[in-house]
């Protein structure tokens, strides 16, 4: 007869994803075990095992976790009924809010997708391509003159994530900066910019 799942599975499951993320953005994915994992999320090995049955479908899972939030939401705010500059900023707003609290998924993403085999970091990466496809066709609809064959549309699409996705390198919350307001310097970069090409 089949294991019944406890009523709390899917809460613990997050809980021991939210601390791996923490423990391989901290100290490596290469550099963390099993074991590592089971004590900082205080259960045993075998409880862990129970979730996940190696460090490779814990890392895929971490990330396959934040890129399709990352996608959803961004999906989400991509309504083509909305003039483009507003929607390019709704879309960056969201996704530096999403970043708030997912400093340890991101470095991970950064740092450890390749550690993964090619036919999961395949699956990863067009969740990725997804992303930047989206806020490369907004960008395009804001700066029509990015739609010319030959144009920098990618580089520029690409200079974007650059900035959100270094930002957590030096912005503090209480700062000087909030994410509003950096949502909106990065906006003015990108558009006033590529304008500029």
């Amino acid at each position: 007869m089949a294991r019944t799942q406890a009523k709390d599975y899917n809460d613990k499951r997050a809980a021991i994803l939210k601390t791996s993320a923490q423990l391989f953005g901290r100290d490596g994915y290469e550099r963390t075990s099993m074991a590592g994992v089971a004590a900082e999320c205080g259960v045993s090995k075998a409880l862990l095992y129970h979730y996940y049955d190696n460090k490779e479908d814990l890392l895929f899972d971490i990330l396959f976790k934040h890129l399709t939030e990352l996608v959803e939401v961004t999906s989400d705010l991509n309504d083509t009924s909305v003039d483009a500059e507003l929607r390019l900023g709704k879309m960056i707003e969201g996704l530096l809010e999403l970043y708030r609290n997912a400093d340890d998924e991101h470095r991970v993403q950064t740092g450890s997708l390749s550690a993964l085999p090619e036919a999961k970091q395949d699956q990863l990466k067009d969740l990725e391509r997804q992303l930047v496809k989206m806020f490369s066709s907004v960008i395009k609809e804001a700066v029509p003159e990015l739609a010319i064959p030959g144009a920098p549309l990618l580089p520029v699409t690409m200079s974007l994530f650059g900035m959100l996705n270094w930002h957590y390198m030096w912005f503090r919350e209480g700062g000087p900066v909030s994410r509003e307001d950096y949502s909106k310097i990065v906006k003015t970069l990108i558009l006033a910019g590529a304008r500029k090409l």
